[in-house]
């Protein structure tokens, strides 16, 4: 972010001594190019509520684009139950660990650049697949890229043991977040939804 204001303050600088005539418009386009990357890379403290391996929270921000039971073919090999949230340029684009637990399984693919809400964008655009395991329960989650997101960063690695709500990566511009879970997780959220990441649950783990 210093880099870019930098940046406009310097074509800023340069427009004004020549003394041109477009000074105000560069100026105001400046100030709208800055707030929309303030908006875009802004990271909001949001603690969880409770701490609670039964709980799935919403690992990002967006709007719920897909609740349905499928076969999971890169990891489990069986039935499971996806929800998956499609985060617009407007959300917050950090991605937080929807449980706590051990790290079993990590991979970054590369790919495409479907639009995110895509059907094929989960397993042919470039993602990461994150494999949870609480101790209990086992659960999947992918980043995934979108059509403007060139870019996938993550903050975790094979057998790291993670907390609950603290961050684990950032996706650029438009994207998607994939969960995996028991099909017999009770799920909490509907089609459609606005969720925030920390706040909304997801689903519930059985006992």
């Amino acid at each position: 972010m210093l880099a870019i204001g930098l940046f406009l303050l310097f074509v800023n600088v340069v427009v004004r001594a020549s003394g041109s005539v477009l000074f105000w418009p560069v100026l105001v386009l400046s100030v709208i190019v800055y707030g929309l990357f303030v908006q875009f890379f802004r990271n909001p403290v949001r603690p969880i509520p409770q701490m609670d391996n039964r709980i799935v929270y919403a690992p990002a921000d967006g709007r719920i684009c897909a609740i349905e039971e499928v076969i999971e073919t890169e990891y489990f090999g069986d039935k499971r139950l996806q929800v998956s949230i499609f985060m617009s340029p407007l959300n917050v684009h950090v991605n937080r660990n929807p449980v706590g637990g051990v790290v079993r399984y990590f991979r970054y693919h590369p790919g495409k650049y479907l639009v995110a809400w895509h059907p094929k964008s989960s397993t042919e655009n470039e993602h990461t697949s994150v494999l949870y395991d609480t101790g209990n329960h086992q659960l999947l989650m992918r980043q995934i890229a979108g059509a403007l997101a060139r870019r996938i960063k993550w903050y975790v690695s094979e057998g790291q043991r993670v907390t609950q709500g603290e961050e684990m990566g950032f996706i650029k511009f438009g994207s998607r977040v994939d969960l995996f879970l028991p099909l017999n997780a009770k799920v909490n959220v509907k089609m459609d939804q606005n969720v925030r990441g920390n706040r909304d649950i997801i689903a519930y783990l059985p006992d």
